[in-house]
């Protein structure tokens, strides 16, 4: 056992990582709620929306390049049907169905901020006459999925480990 307090006080490197993961986690769960709570506040102010848009986009970015080595060995579940049945099958499938969301969310959104305008989905077609666009539609669906994808995994934010 150490008595010196300043090795008892230095981290571990994996447990930097490890703190490092979780301040990720956080701040996509930050970035994401404040995107959306400053269009509630402020329906017209998209500059801080896009701000932190971006942010989340590029935290997505960084926990990928954590997850480096499971990302690789997820996108080979993906090549089998036989193990996507697995739990890690569909894993690998959840997060795969998670980055096309959030793809779909900021290719939307650039969309409108090139056009200049809220780019409709035709519900018309489904016989409703509700307008949504593009963009608010997809952070609908991301909203839930993030929802569901946090919920099941919450216990496992903290804790989560990089190898």
């Amino acid at each position: 056992m150490h008595s010196d307090p300043e090795v008892l006080e230095q981290p571990t490197h994996a447990a930097a990582l490890e703190r490092s993961r979780y301040v990720v986690h956080l701040s996509l769960i930050g970035t994401f709620v404040a995107a959306l709570v400053v269009l509630l506040y402020d329906p017209s102010s998209t500059t801080f929306h896009v701000v932190f848009g971006v942010a989340f986009v590029a935290l997505v970015g960084v926990h990928l390049v954590q997850r480096r080595r499971t990302v690789r060995r997820l996108a080979t579940q993906l090549t089998s049907l036989a193990l996507l049945a697995k739990p890690r099958g569909r894993l690998a499938l959840s997060d795969f169905i998670l980055a096309l969301l959030t793809v779909n969310v900021f290719v939307s959104g650039f969309a409108n901020l090139i056009t200049g305008r809220n780019i409709p989905v035709p519900l018309s077609a489904l016989g409703l006459t509700v307008f949504i666009g593009w963009h608010g539609l997809s952070s609908i669906v991301l909203l839930i999925y993030l929802v569901l994808h946090i919920g099941r995994r919450r216990a496992r934010l903290q804790r989560s480990h990089i190898r």
